[in-house]
């Protein structure tokens, strides 16, 4: 799991891929394999270290999933591992061939065909041009993963009808179906390809929470039926608690802790995981509100001198954190004490009050110039049109007693002006009587 950081001279890659993985110390196929991966985005200067020295192991039949919040790396990650970005330093191996950088064009066919991912955007993933039949049919065309016609059509039909749609639905348009819908035709365009491999890219993000279980037990589904293995993106540990075999927790590019589910639930070390853990909501409105958050602060970590690196503590536990904070993490984990993440206070507990204060300090504060001021109600009041625009100019970056000026000037000047018109039209009524 540990792995010395690599020169930047790469070994050569080879020209097809193993039918097998190498085996670790307790006999698991090691299917993919991060070792000191860095990427980056841009140069000199402006170049940003999205994801900094990430290593970790996805072995054959499992879920791993790699979570954090928006921003940390996880779906940059994702892209590498499918050859779309590529790496500034370390290397990506699969089946224990090395499949970053330059790579010979026989293993990179062997990779996509191996490989395939679900993307997190349904709508923007498909081709609306193309037919449903294409879409999925796409992948065999371009492998001839078909003997012909007849089979071609036998492939696509039964894959349409496994992910819950009809045969009837081949004919139509992406624009045509629902969110859901739509991100069955991705999950059937990926699985028609048979792959060992599938990156899934929080593929429930933007779906309705009664479809999430239903391509989520789809996802299970073709992992019992066809030994699928899934690199699973999310954000939501909730889910991911539920379906993964390993979680891999991301921080601004660094992955700061690995454990099994169960494992990381019962014993989340890294304060980043615990974070995490208490942002859940729970479905109870009552415990909700009196719910204490576990606040994340980077600068308890001193790593000014003594730096961090990624330790296994024991338990396939990994975890991020310098000489100092492993002996504290092994201390803590060797008392085998579960640790508790979310704290319920009673409604009269001061933390309870100080954190509520702190909210609406947050949701209170505002820009220096968002005073509200009565000027904007007057203008707004004699010209509503320009009223209600500038209060949604206003709204959009946030001076939110600037708008709330515009629009109360706005409406209260098109409530006089409808009155006015009402009084005149009724004055000339009986004038004209």
């Amino acid at each position: 799991m540990l792995f010395k950081k690599k020169s930047t001279n790469e070994s050569p890659a080879a020209a097809h891929l193993p039918e097998h993985g190498p085996l670790d110390e307790n006999g698991r196929e090691i299917l993919l394999s991060l070792k000191n991966v860095d990427i980056t985005f841009g140069k000199g200067e402006n170049a940003v270290r999205a994801v900094k020295n990430a290593s970790f192991d996805i072995y054959k039949g499992e879920t791993f999933s790699l979570v954090g919040e928006s921003g940390s790396g996880k779906t940059t990650i994702g892209r590498a591992v499918i050859r779309v970005n590529p790496c500034a330093a370390g290397e990506i191996f699969y089946k224990g061939t090395r499949i970053s950088g330059k790579i010979p064009r026989t293993l990179d066919r062997e990779v996509i065909r191996n490989i395939q991912m679900v993307f997190q955007d349904p709508a923007a993933s498909l081709n609306e041009r193309a037919t449903v039949d294409y879409i999925i049919s796409e992948g065999l065309y371009n492998f001839h993963l078909f003997k012909d016609e007849a089979d071609r059509v036998q492939k696509v039909q039964t894959m349409i009808e496994e992910v819950g749609l009809l045969p009837e639905h081949l004919t139509r348009y992406p624009h045509e179906f629902s969110g859901g819908q739509r991100q069955r035709i991705g999950l059937a365009r990926a699985m028609v390809m048979e792959p060992e491999l599938v990156v899934a890219d929080e593929p429930i993000s933007a779906l309705d929470v009664s479809i999430r279980a239903q391509v989520l037990n789809l996802l299970k589904k073709f992992q019992k039926e066809r030994d699928v293995t899934y690199l699973f993106i999310a954000h939501d540990l909730s889910i991911v608690r539920f379906i993964s075999d390993r979680i891999g927790v991301i921080y601004k590019g660094n992955i700061v802790e690995i454990a099994e589910a169960d494992e990381l639930f019962n014993f989340p070390l890294h304060p980043y995981t615990r974070s995490l853990i208490s942002a859940i909501p729970i479905p109870d409105p009552k415990l909700e509100k009196n719910k204490l958050l576990f606040s994340y602060d980077p600068s308890v970590h001193d790593y000014s001198e003594d730096k961090p690196e990624m330790v296994c503590i024991g338990h396939g536990h990994y975890i991020w954190g310098n000489k100092k904070e492993i002996e504290e993490y092994k201390a803590i984990r060797e008392k085998g004490i579960p640790l508790k993440s979310v704290t319920i206070l009673d409604e009269n507990d001061p933390r309870l009050e100080a954190q509520k204060e702190e909210e609406i300090k947050i949701e209170l504060e505002a820009p220096v110039h968002d005073t509200g001021s009565f000027w904007y109600k007057l203008g707004s009041f004699f010209l509503p049109i320009f009223g209600l625009i500038g209060g949604a100019i206003f709204k959009k970056y946030k001076h939110k007693r600037n708008a709330k000026a515009c629009i109360h000037g706005a409406v209260a000047g098109l409530i006089t002006l409808g009155a006015i018109v009402a009084l005149f039209g009724i004055m000339l009524i009986i004038s004209i009587l």
